[in-house]
């Protein structure tokens, strides 16, 4: 049975999190497969809320394996600190893996990370600063450490000296900050090792053994596909790599382009985005304030208040097109039901001429001004409507509108945080 891929249609924050975490009862493996502790997701269940930011949403399933992909670049204290908030709150990770060849993230990649931002002033990309960046520069850069190197004690000893001593020649020399300090990183990873040894293995394996057996994968991407380093609005862009679209899920799983055969692209009924870039649609004053109140968008990761905005069906239709969904997940269409009129973006106006299509030039989207289609809000509760039928007609037809402007229909439409508020129109899996 082949894999799925669960991919954010937007700037990130779409609510993959609990697409995945519903979609992850029919799968026997949840494998996150690009980013770093850059992203998160917030799973809300009979446990409580959880914030996670390395771990696949499948980890609260104790009859799934939750793998953490080679595709991913990993911060080994955050993956601990993430392994333990799990454990005390009586989460299992018995049946967490992590891949062998995920890169590292080390010391010096978030003091790089924070001084090319502070060099960038006000065109600063407005990352987390967590180093994710420069980590998976160095990996494409062949300057690198992979997971599997912490275990060779001597191995890792000289390739960390060799690193570290062009580091520190860029740390001193170009930022003029003070150098790191050899051993103390030698011993903080050697301990690392310690702690996350018993996850680490070959994934790939894992799942080519599964997919073999006719189980069935669910792949959960990071992110967003308008953050991604080749299709979204560069350079305020992601580093990831593989990318954040569902054609480098397999990449970032260590499996083969063949064994995916459907692709769910998760959508925010409304548009937000954390840090800087174009962006359309976003409200601004009242408004804006209202949408972000309304729907609590802060960041997972950062805590940072989220840029809010009207749906974008131009970049939506782009993001349906570029990652081949078959379906969509609409999410968070109960933020809306106090609204007596939406907007929806159909098309952008850039310096007099009307555009369809969503351009690759940030400079054309900087300029974009939304061309608008006005519906009637439905202003009645969803949270409670678990049939498509029990939706309020207007609801009913902004979610018909969506469906025909991005041309994907929605599989999953979801009216709150809890597992239970989840309108199941086609079942995905």
């Amino acid at each position: 049975m082949p894999a799925v891929v669960a991919i954010g249609g937007q700037w990130g924050d779409e609510g993959k999190g609990r697409v995945v975490d519903l979609l992850a009862r029919h799968a026997s493996i949840v494998v996150r497969y690009s980013a770093g502790n850059n992203a998160g997701h917030t799973i809300v269940n009979d446990k409580g809320k959880f914030a996670l930011h390395l771990i696949p949403a499948g980890i609260f399933y104790p009859d799934k394996t939750a793998i953490i992909g080679n595709g991913l670049v990993i911060d080994p204290q955050a993956l601990i600190d993430e392994i333990t908030m799990l454990e005390t709150r009586g989460v299992s990770t018995e049946r967490l893996r992590v891949s062998d060849r995920a890169h590292l993230v080390m010391p010096w990649h978030p003091i790089i990370d924070q001084q090319e931002e502070q060099f960038r002033g006000t065109a600063a990309v407005g990352t987390t600063g967590k180093g994710v960046g420069p980590a998976f520069s160095d990996k494409v850069g062949r300057w690198g450490i992979r997971m599997s190197e912490l275990a060779d004690a001597e191995g890792f000893m000289a390739r960390l000296r060799l690193v570290l001593d062009y580091k520190n020649e860029m740390l001193t020399k170009l930022y003029g900050v003070e150098p790191l300090d050899f051993d103390h990183i030698y011993e903080t990873y050697r301990e690392h090792w310690a702690r996350l040894a018993p996850y680490v293995t070959d994934t790939s394996l894992i799942c080519h053994e599964a997919l073999r057996r006719g189980d069935r994968i669910l792949l959960e991407g990071a992110q967003g596909s308008l953050l991604d380093l080749d299709a979204g609005t560069y350079d305020y862009v992601t580093s990831s790599v593989p990318t954040s679209m569902a054609g480098g899920a397999a990449v970032g799983a260590g499996i083969a382009p063949r064994d995916i055969d459907r692709v769910v692209g998760v959508y925010k009924a409304y548009q937000t985005r954390v840090g800087n870039g174009p962006m359309p649609t976003e409200l601004f004053g009242r408004e804006g304030d209202r949408l972000r109140d309304a729907g609590q968008e802060y960041g997972t990761t950062t805590g940072r208040p989220r840029r809010c905005g009207w749906f974008d069906s131009v970049a939506g239709r782009y993001t349906i097109r570029l990652n081949g969904c078959h379906s969509i997940s609409l999410t968070r269409l109960d933020v809306l039901d106090r609204f007596e009129m939406l907007k929806v973006c159909v098309a952008y106006s850039i310096n007099g001429r009307r555009v369809d299509e969503f351009p690759s030039s940030r400079l054309a989207l900087e300029a974009a001004e939304p061309i608008y289609e006005e519906l009637p809000g439905w202003e009645a509760n969803t949270s409670d409507c678990r049939r498509f039928d029990d939706l309020p007609d207007n609801a009913q037809r902004y979610v018909r509108r969506i469906e025909e402007l991005i041309g994907a229909p929605a599989a999953l439409v979801s009216v709150g945080p809890e597992r239970d508020q989840a309108i199941i129109v086609d079942p995905i899996l």
